[in-house]
């Protein structure tokens, strides 16, 4: 054990990162449970454009393997990647179903995409952007992806609904009473508060691992509630069994072939405006979601240095695009680096052997994918929910006393949930912070990057 322990300290500097095997490898699992709806939930929006839903499953496991092995690799970062949400939803509702493009066209863009993401990691530019961005911002983005990540479990585990009336509001138990859902749908919710409240009481323990512990125990009290009937999966609901399916014995375990999606990109649009336009969406969403990832969790982390640089954030941005460009190869939408990492950096994963072992797992889940697919997403959600809480005590670095500071902090932060976007909430943070600073006689803060970046987000809300 000392020998092993001693070459993964060699291979990832766990020591001089103030880790341990013990402590990245917890993480890498926090981080995989967290994230492993993404196997479920990539097949069943990719599958809408006609796409094999088995063999989108081997790709996505696949392609998120590969690309966090990328990750720890080039970067020795406890980053985790995987196809991106919202990215997969544009590639099939507005790609394929709206604009009538083939999702083999489309996997073409996303190919392109990674290769200009290659080259642009490959002249520092994405590094330059990530630099650029001022300390004020970082940390209200940090802040801005916690209520964005917190939005996202309480959705998951539907806590908050839609509603025609305000928009959004709290899940009626009285509602889901009268219309005979509640063993259905209701039960699901308050098991999801309850898991919420678990976790919180762990933390608030100090029990080492409570983020995946909160996950696990979820789960198995999900389970021991379909066992005793007071929750009834229902399909048609989108509420499926919490029990892992495993009535085709042996067959079940094994992965299914890419074979029908393998490979299939149709380069034929490549030259025309439309397909231009599909190409830079992807780039541009892909670009400052990665960027918006990475400035907010390595600064929770504290790995930014004392200029607010991520040191080693080439190999970083160059997994990303590597990741995409293989991830298309395959039969996926745009891989990127995923937020819900922030879980696995709050159990103090800090080198690319929490990477390793969530590449190891996507790698398993090909095997056990009726295991981890049965995992429900209201099980994760208490994870998202405290997992956002730790990123927003960000903002307790940010200067509220200077409001040439603290305004467009404000505005990043608010933006995200409410824009369901990192992406906008970089867009907006960007614009408003040149605009009340140039204005207010602070321009000697702004670097010449910012001004440009402000002027292309202006342009891309005028033209897109």
């Amino acid at each position: 054990m000392q020998t092993e322990t001693g070459f993964l300290d060699r291979l990832f500097h766990l020591s001089a990162n103030g880790t341990t095997a013990r402590t990245e490898m917890l993480a890498g699992i926090t981080t995989f449970m967290t994230m492993a709806y993404i196997l479920a939930v990539n097949p069943a929006i990719l599958s809408i454009t006609g796409m094999d839903k088995g063999a989108v499953l081997t790709a996505t496991a696949l392609a998120s393997c590969l690309g966090t092995v990328f990750m720890a690799a080039f970067a020795n970062y406890p980053f985790a990647l995987a196809p991106g949400m919202g990215l997969n939803a544009f590639f099939a509702f507005t790609v394929v179903l709206q604009m009538g493009y083939s999702w083999q066209m489309a996997l073409a863009a996303v190919f392109i995409e990674g290769i200009i993401f290659i080259v642009l990691s490959l002249t520092n530019v994405r590094e330059a952007i990530f630099n650029a961005i001022p300390m004020t911002l970082k940390k209200a983005v940090s802040a801005g992806i916690g209520l964005f990540i917190a939005l996202i479990g309480l959705l998951n585990a539907q806590i908050i609904v839609a509603n025609p009336a305000t928009k959004i509001s709290l899940f009626s138990f009285k509602q889901s009473v009268a219309t005979g859902t509640f063993h259905t749908v209701g039960i699901t919710v308050l098991i999801a508060m309850i898991g919420i409240l678990f976790t919180g009481i762990l933390m608030v323990k100090k029990v080492r691992g409570n983020i995946l512990w909160g996950i696990l125990g979820t789960w198995i009290l999900a389970v021991i509630c379909e066992l005793a009937g007071l929750y009834v999966p229902n399909p048609e609901l989108k509420m499926f069994s919490v029990i892992p399916n495993l009535s085709a014995g042996a067959a079940s375990f094994v992965p299914a072939s890419m074979t029908p999606i393998l490979g299939q990109l149709d380069f034929s649009n490549v030259f025309s405006l439309d397909f231009l336009v599909v190409m830079f969406a992807f780039l541009f969403v892909d670009l400052f979601d990665t960027l918006g990832t990475l400035i907010g969790v390595s600064s929770k982390a504290n790995m930014l240095d004392a200029n607010g640089k991520l040191p080693r954030i080439k190999g970083a941005l160059m997994a990303d695009a590597c990741a995409t460009t293989i991830g298309a190869v395959l039969g996926t939408s745009t891989t990127t680096t995923f937020v819900e990492s922030a879980t696995g950096v709050s159990e103090g994963g800090r080198t690319g052997l929490t990477a390793m072992t969530i590449a190891v797992l996507f790698l398993l889940s090909l095997f056990l994918s009726p295991i981890f697919m049965a995992i429900p997403a209201f099980a994760t959600a208490p994870a998202l929910v405290i997992v956002g809480f730790l990123m927003l005590t960000s903002v307790a670095g940010i200067d509220f006393n200077d409001f040439s500071e603290s305004i467009p902090a404000y505005i990043t932060i608010i933006a995200m949930p409410f824009c369901y976007s990192i992406s906008e909430g970089i867009s907006f943070g960007v614009i408003s912070y040149v605009v009340v600073n140039v204005l207010t006689g602070g321009q000697k803060k702004i670097s010449p990057l910012m001004y440009v970046l402000a002027v292309i987000f202006v342009l891309k809300y005028i033209l897109l």
